[in-house]
């Protein structure tokens, strides 16, 4: 297996690409291989696409040498979070509800990105509907630990590319999927500002706090990707009207006069020893390398949580009590717990 390729940025293989000393092909074919060693033990896909993977990186291939490269995403493999509908592959939430489920449309953020001419690896695992347990296809493992936790729901994105077996992926992001496994498996990932990335064809959670965002293993690929994710889409009415910046272009511009609110309350009161000097050792660089660190006063932020959890507990009630009337048996026992707690409140 050729680990290094595996764990080169977007950026570079990018690069390589475009002066024509590495193929997508090359590419594919290195992750599926470590794909193929690591995943009965990490559980990071449900689902590999290998053939389809392999004959998109071909036709990619061709394209690029015909002098029709569509951009910098031109070639490059994206594993997609498996709550997000992939058409005629299926899209199962780690639910034996949607074991069979075959999507007949792509997600708006799988469409933007093909139609970038990135190529679609596989599903990554997640906890069943974003919110239940991983009970079908196994946990997901840490790389660094196979005893550790990954975090989730986008556990499967998160630990793929942490052991590379991705080289971008997506996440879905509500009470912290996005940034838990990203910070539990030490990538980078980004929970867009709501609305930023359209949820078109992603399997609601709570439509309220739900977000798409892009996961890589640096902030520079996390760029290139949430560029070719972003943008206003007719079918959410949620999603931003605002036009896409190159997020990329002022990626080397430091944080000197940048200004970061550290809440008072709340976020300290009940952290662990070493995460906090680790938080206080990074808000110590961030000052050094020029941005202004200021408290901020947030007198009720301990009631963000549980207006939080209600809202979401009703609306992904809202979202699953026709199937769960019928198929109650076949969620597992923490979706159906949380997912059913939302009935108790009115709002559902």
């Amino acid at each position: 297996m050729d680990s290094e390729l595996c764990y080169l940025s977007a950026v570079e293989l990018s690069d390589r690409i475009e002066r024509r000393s590495l193929s997508p092909v090359e590419i594919v074919t290195a992750l599926l291989e470590r794909i193929a060693h690591y995943n009965d033990t990490l559980h990071s896909y449900i689902t590999v696409c290998g053939e389809t993977a392999l004959r998109d990186a071909r036709e990619a291939e061709r394209e690029i040498a015909a002098g029709r490269r569509r951009g910098p995403l031109h070639g490059l493999p994206v594993a997609q979070k498996d709550i997000i509908f992939t058409r005629g592959i299926r899209t199962t939430c780690h639910s034996r509800t949607l074991l069979d489920f075959v999507p007949d449309v792509d997600a708006t953020v799988v469409r933007r990105l093909a139609d970038a001419g990135m190529i679609l690896l596989g599903k990554t695992n997640t906890t069943e509907f974003a919110t239940g347990g991983t009970d079908v296809f196994g946990v997901p493992r840490n790389p660094w630990d196979t005893s550790r936790y990954t975090s989730g729901s986008s556990a499967g994105s998160g630990n793929a590319l942490a052991a590379g077996l991705a080289i971008l992926a997506t996440g879905s992001d509500t009470g912290g999927s996005i940034r838990g496994p990203a910070s539990y498996c030490g990538i980078v990932g980004l929970k867009p500002t709501y609305g930023r990335v359209s949820r078109h064809g992603v399997f609601p959670l709570s439509w309220s706090m739900d977000h798409v965002g892009p996961m890589a293993r640096s902030v520079a690929d996390c760029a290139v990707l949430l560029r070719a994710m972003a943008g206003p889409d007719p079918l959410d009415p949620t999603a931003s009207g605002r036009p896409v910046p190159d997020y990329a272009a002022d990626i080397d511009a430091g944080v000197r006069d940048l200004t970061l609110g550290v809440p008072a309350q709340y976020f300290y009161d009940q952290i662990d020893p070493e995460v906090s000097r680790l938080v206080r050792a990074a808000l110590t660089r961030l000052e050094e390398l020029g941005a202004r660190v200021e408290p901020v006063d947030l007198p009720r932020a301990a009631d963000a949580a549980p207006a939080g959890w209600l809202l979401l507990a009703a609306e992904a009630f809202g979202v699953h009590a026709p199937r769960m009337r019928r198929q109650w048996e076949e969620y597992g026992p923490r979706a159906r717990r949380r997912i059913a707690s939302g009935a108790f409140f009115t709002a559902a």
